[in-house]
């Protein structure tokens, strides 16, 4: 599954640090749910996801999770950088891209995901 999560206000709250630290939440919490995160890049304002998942894990459930954890995590850890962007405790937008990748080859969803500008500092 192709996943995508923009943050609140579309925001450019993300650093390169932000990225690698939101994919190492991200990759835990997916452990927890028995799923697999096989890819995962960002920009300032958006991340990409590509999870395989168990039909047994219903995706609104891990999406939640997902969201959930990296945004009470993210917030805590980067408090100051936060608050710049973003107010009233909310991190990312009540929405979300989910998109099988059934009809797409593998490879061009991962080129895709990787080929993201992600910020460096």
């Amino acid at each position: 599954m192709h996943l995508v999560f923009v943050t609140k206000y579309r925001r450019n709250v993300f650093t390169g640090e932000m990225l690698t630290r939101c994919q190492q939440i991200m990759k835990e919490v997916c452990e927890k749910f028995a799923c697999e995160l096989a890819e995962f890049n960002g920009e300032d304002d958006h991340v990409h996801l590509l999870v395989h998942y168990p039909p047994k894990v219903a995706l609104s459930v891990l999406v939640n999770s997902l969201k959930g954890v990296s945004a009470r995590y993210l917030r805590q850890e980067y408090a100051a950088h936060v608050r710049k962007y973003l107010w009233g405790g909310h991190f990312w937008s009540r929405s979300y891209y989910a998109g099988s990748t059934g009809g797409a080859n593998l490879t061009t969803v991962r080129t895709y995901i990787q080929s993201q500008d992600r910020p460096q500092k």
